[in-house]
């Protein structure tokens, strides 16, 4: 998975994304960040991207060329892509999208600045408007690295224990189950017991048990979606009842 970012702050995304589990990635080549400076691509004596809106307005607004030729020589080395506008107008990102672009070669993140972008160039080249929630950021940036993330951990290779994407909230429209390690017992709290079975069948019936008592209590919406058995959607029922009394 290779990921391309069109933004002012290069080094943000470049920073963020080299430690931990990316970084990991990064250095074993599961993943790869090319994060692309867009005032390199302006024309003008202070590499300046942004002018006066049309119309009046606070702010500025990030102009069109220097957007889009920043995208054309991304694709001239890389080949053509989805390129996704973090935007508070897009869809609100998920995990089933994360997992849809997980299966992308590449991927493009146009950070937008200031009061936006020219719409011009986004009619252009844009393929995907994603939001990351209703609130407003001072740039993309953050979103895109929020996006990245979850995105790369669904790449193979990515996370040492492939299981650990398969069972993690949201995997089947559910909040993941609670976890414990050692002491088993701390300030007078014990584990609870079927983690110390050893049987498997239990274990894996606790586990769907706990995700469904959680998703009831705390995102009950998600149960919308989730594929329940009738005893797991008669024991969701109790808990949502339970809260309402």
């Amino acid at each position: 998975m290779n990921f391309h970012v069109m933004t002012l702050f290069p080094e943000m995304i470049e920073q963020a994304m080299s430690v931990s589990i990316t970084g990991r990635a990064m250095k074993a080549g599961h993943i790869s960040v090319n994060a692309v400076n867009i005032r390199d691509y302006a024309q003008n004596k202070h590499n300046r991207v942004d002018d006066y809106p049309y119309g009046g307005g606070a702010g500025m607004v990030m102009q069109a060329a220097p957007v889009y030729r920043c995208y054309e020589d991304i694709v001239k080395k890389n080949g053509a892509a989805r390129v996704v506008y973090l935007s508070p107008q897009g869809k609100v990102f998920s995990q089933e999208m994360a997992q849809e672009y997980a299966k992308e070669d590449n991927l493009i993140f146009l950070c937008g600045h200031y009061e936006g972008i020219d719409e011009r160039v986004l009619e252009e080249i844009v393929t995907d408007y994603v939001s990351i929630g209703d609130y407003v950021l001072t740039g993309g940036e953050l979103p895109a690295l929020v996006m990245m993330d979850t995105i790369a951990r669904l790449v193979p290779g990515v996370l040492n224990n492939e299981v650990s994407a398969q069972t993690e909230s949201f995997s089947e429209h559910l909040l993941e189950y609670p976890q414990y390690t050692r002491p088993e017992e701390w300030h007078g709290k014990k584990v609870p017991p079927v983690l110390l079975s050893g049987n498997h069948k239990l274990l894996k019936e606790w586990y769907r048990e706990q995700s469904v008592i959680r998703t009831a209590k705390n995102r009950p919406d998600l149960l919308e979606k989730a594929e329940l058995t009738e005893k797991e959607r008669h024991l969701a029922e109790q808990i949502l009842q339970q809260k309402t009394e």
